[in-house]
């Protein structure tokens, strides 16, 4: 299971807005050259982040977007979700009532799917922005920020 450019650029998107978390509103394009990502993309993935109520956009002159909740509040899962889509490894799994396979009572297979499931989401869902920042804090000198990850 490979995430997107999606969800692997929101991540880091998001923990660029995280930095500046209490500093004010943060312009795409400053988060497009420290990320190296293109404006019109970060566009797109705002746009769904923005509806998701993760982020809030700020109009004018010195707008651009702020993080919604606390960096603690918010779960890379959340993020990888709302740009993704359920995380699962085959569609059988997926948390949805429509995806119910006439063979799941006896489908050994889908027991795997499911333990992997939902170790990928206890995974992404125990990592918040706060923690984020706080190995980003630990692995590089105080002085010299790198926006990376």
């Amino acid at each position: 299971m490979r995430l997107s450019t999606k969800g692997r650029y929101g991540v880091k998107a998001m923990f660029d807005l995280a930095l500046s978390y209490g500093e004010g509103p943060i312009a795409l394009n400053s988060i497009a050259e420290r990320q190296n990502i293109s404006v019109h993309y970060l566009e797109q993935l705002f746009s769904s982040l923005r509806k998701a109520g993760l982020v809030k956009s700020v109009r004018g002159a010195q707008g651009g977007y702020t993080l919604a909740e606390k960096p603690q509040d918010i779960t890379v899962g959340d993020i990888i979700r709302t740009l993704e889509g359920p995380l699962a490894p085959a569609e059988c799994v997926i948390d949805d009532d429509n995806n119910e396979c006439d063979r799941a009572d006896c489908c050994v297979t889908r027991v795997i799917w499911e333990k992997i499931r939902d170790s990928i989401n206890e995974v992404v869902d125990s990592i918040t922005l706060q923690n984020m920042i706080d190995d980003y804090k630990r692995m590089n000198n105080k002085d010299t920020y790198m926006y990376y990850i």
